[in-house]
């Protein structure tokens, strides 16, 4: 299906712009674009606009297919991407619209440490994470896992971590989902994922993955960052990461199931990449078994990652974790397909909500959030590139009205990461970004080359678009000192 949707596309309002149902025949809905004019030119320069539409093929699928403002292609669904699909009514789960790395998500951890308490020692503490954090291809990690013991983390994610004393009860409640999506199905899981998730757990890998240390120099909304124990000059350390291999292993297992499943239940989309099963089909169930479990896995990853580093900060600084106020703020997925219950209409339904580089951003009062956001709001992390801000925002209303309670994830790739490495020869970034006075260390030059900054779009511009739309509202900004990646 090759269309030019760039003369059919509708400017609604400076932040949305409509991709019409009748643009192409067998869309059963239309797309949804939020961005603002000077992303939308950049969004026209790839074929992100003709994957929204492809994803409004989708059956079941209810309102609008959905693009956020950090959208990019992607594989079936763009990167970006929010679609619902009506459960009851034939809707399926694609596990394009999940992405490769089931649960890739961030955490955001405060701190009672100030900047300039930080700042002096923070290439000696960057230096003592990259040796600390296992980071990289092919780095194992420090905990050796049974079939037996794997199984716990794929059914009980970042609670089997509590039970080993690698998470406090406070970690698991400010976890979405309290770390453990329930349904895990350990059997829907191949072999050969299994045999990948057993070395990977307790690392960072390698690509866009990172762990921070920020400071947060700037606070939108008093009330909502004090919930967030947030304050102007204090420390912040941000991990993003998620299911490693395993959840890798997984999408590719199911890819193949779902491409067979378009034959078998008759399910016709313009491109092979959106294979899909009814979710309520004995494929869906076992690729929602095997995705929560990828799900859990990288929960439990995050919150050990997060253990080591609380033991990094404790040896370098000579304090308990605790007196350093290292608590977690939240950890929040962005690559994941959930069965929630939502307004169409204004009728009550069951829908699988894919979000593809897309944050969950409940609003105040959902029960599904911990009880110390309900005044707030769900916070939502939103992770910029090395050498530019990050954000933390509060779910709201209009994202749980307008969006399924979905909003951006990050600031979304402007570069391939063959252009970036291009971009890049005969530079230095780690030399460029240390000139601005952020320490990045990393494994090996290329991750570097292939995730600097000029390779991602401006994220202040795509917060100001979620902002502004109000699918979430800015709470507080935080600026890197210090990276490390794989």
């Amino acid at each position: 299906m090759e269309t030019d949707l760039t003369a059919a596309i509708e400017q609604i309002d400076e932040v949305r712009w409509r991709i019409p149902q009748e643009s192409i025949s067998g869309m059963r809905v239309a797309g949804m674009v939020y961005a603002n004019g000077r992303l939308m030119e950049k969004i026209k320069s790839d074929r992100s606009l003709m994957q929204v539409a492809s994803v409004a093929f989708l059956p079941g699928i209810v309102k609008y297919s959905m693009a956020m403002p950090d959208i990019h292609w992607g594989y079936g669904f763009p990167i970006g991407g929010v679609a619902a699909t009506d459960v009851k009514n034939g809707g399926v789960i694609s596990p394009g619209g999940v992405g490769y790395d089931i649960n890739c998500g961030v955490r955001l951890v405060r701190t009672n440490l100030t900047h300039d308490e930080v700042y002096p020692q923070i290439r000696e503490l960057v230096c003592a994470l990259l040796r600390d954090i296992p980071c990289g291809v092919g780095v194992g990690g420090r905990l050796k896992l049974g079939d037996r013991e794997l199984r716990k983390v794929c059914e009980n994610g970042s609670r089997w971590m509590r039970n080993q004393g690698y998470a406090t009860d406070e970690d698991i409640e400010l976890t979405e989902a309290s770390g453990a999506i329930e349904g895990a199905d350990v059997s829907a899981v191949s072999a050969r994922a299994l045999e990948r998730a057993r070395p990977q757990l307790g690392t960072l890998g390698a690509g866009n993955h990172f762990m921070e240390v920020q400071v947060v120099d700037r606070v939108y909304d008093e009330e909502a960052a004090r919930a967030m124990g947030l304050a102007e000059g204090t420390i912040t350390l941000m991990i993003h990461c998620g299911s490693r291999g395993f959840g890798h292993q997984i999408c590719d297992d199911y890819i193949k199931v779902a491409r067979q499943a378009l034959h078998k239940y008759r399910i016709s989309v313009p491109d092979p990449q959106l294979g899909c099963m009814p979710v309520d089909s004995s494929e869906g169930r076992r690729y929602l078994g095997a995705m929560k479990s990828a799900a859990n896995y990288a929960w439990a990853n995050r919150q050990y990652l997060m253990h080591l580093a609380r033991d990094t900060f404790e040896h370098l600084f000579n304090k308990s974790w605790r007196s350093m106020g290292m608590e977690l703020v939240y950890d929040v997925a962005h690559n994941m397909a959930k069965i929630e219950q939502h307004d169409v209409n204004g009728e009550r339904k069951t829908l699988c909500v894919h979000r593809k580089g897309a944050t969950r951003a409940f609003p105040p009062g959902h029960p599904d959030i911990p009880e110390k956001y309900r005044d707030v709001g769900q916070p939502v992390l939103i992770p910029g590139d090395m050498g530019t801000n990050s954000y933390i925002l509060a779910g709201t209303v209009g994202a749980m009205n307008e969006t399924f309670g979905s909003t951006c994830h990050g600031a979304g790739r402007a570069m391939s990461r063959h252009q970036a490495v291009k971009a890049a020869k005969g530079r230095s970034i780690e030399r460029e970004l240390e000139a601005k006075g952020i320490i990045v260390k990393s494994r090996g030059r290329r991750g570097l080359d292939e995730e600097q900054p000029d390779a991602y779009k401006d994220v202040n511009v795509v917060v100001d678009v979620v902002h502004k739309a109000g699918l979430s509202k800015k709470v507080a900004r935080m600026r890197p000192l210090g990276t490390i990646k794989g």
